[in-house]
Order: C-alpha cells, then structure tokens, then sequence
C-alpha cells in the first residue's frame, strides 16, 4: 500500500536516472494530482538551469517518493560494514562503510562499484523502508542472524 503524501511533506525522492539510480533528493510535496498517483514536488537541493536558478519542480509518481528518514542522534564514529547513506551531488546514496583514515571513511557504493571519501557529516545512518516503517540496517541484521 502506498503511503499518502500531503502538501508540506518533507520527501526523498528516488531517482531512476542513469548514473544516479539508487539515489534519494529532498523535496516538499507541493500537491497531489487529482488522477492517478501522482505528486509535485519541489526539490530543496536540486535548480533549474539557466540564468536564475530556481528550486526544480517536477511531476513524480507515487512509487518514487518516500517520506523522509528519521533523525536520530548522529553517531560519533562508523565501523566497518556500517551502512550508511552519504550525502554527494545534491543527493543521498547508500553505501557501506570500508575503512577510515583520519577523519575521513571510506564509503563503498555497491549500485556504481565506487569507493569515495566522506567526512562524519556528510554520512547518515542508512535506514530502509520496510512495510511503512523504518528499519536500521543493523537492527535487520542482528534479527536475521
């Protein structure tokens, strides 16, 4: 069953675009379209092209848009394996964690098989969206073993 969304909503919206499929952009349901399911959202990071960049409005389907992740307490540190999503190119991607050195993860994207670097606060912890609820990775682990 898909969620109801209502004007005002913070979202993320998954994009199935070449090159950034996988990945999650904030918008803030501006309607629902009175047929079929639809909305339009306007993205908070992404702009229109031009001279006077504007936030970018579009037309979404249901299926691609999800309500946004909780905010919990951001952790100090990640280990190795932590999933995570980590915010580049204006969109959060999940990953998972490799390595650290410093400052700074290692960050593996199994959807584009690369690794980057991310300081703590462009990392999350990543959370999926099961049956209308959130679900930490971890937790999803620790009950499948």
């Amino acid at each position: 069953m898909e969620e109801e969304f209502v004007k005002g909503d913070k979202v993320e919206v998954c994009s199935k675009q070449d090159g950034f499929f996988g990945s999650y952009f904030e918008a803030k349901v501006l309607s629902k379209l009175p047929c079929g399911s639809f909305y339009k959202v306007k993205y908070k990071n992404l702009v229109t092209e031009g001279e006077d960049p504007m936030p970018l409005i579009e037309i979404i389907s249901a299926d691609e848009i999800r309500p946004m992740p909780p905010k919990l307490f951001q952790p100090s540190t990640f280990r190795r394996h932590d999933k995570v999503d980590a915010f580049d190119l204006d969109a959060w991607w999940f990953g998972e964690i490799i390595g650290q050195k410093g400052d700074m993860f290692s960050v593996y994207f199994p959807t584009t098989n690369d690794v980057c670097e991310y300081p703590l606060e462009r990392l999350r912890r990543h959370f999926d969206l099961v049956n209308g609820h959130w679900v930490s990775s971890a937790a999803r682990q620790q009950r499948a073993s």
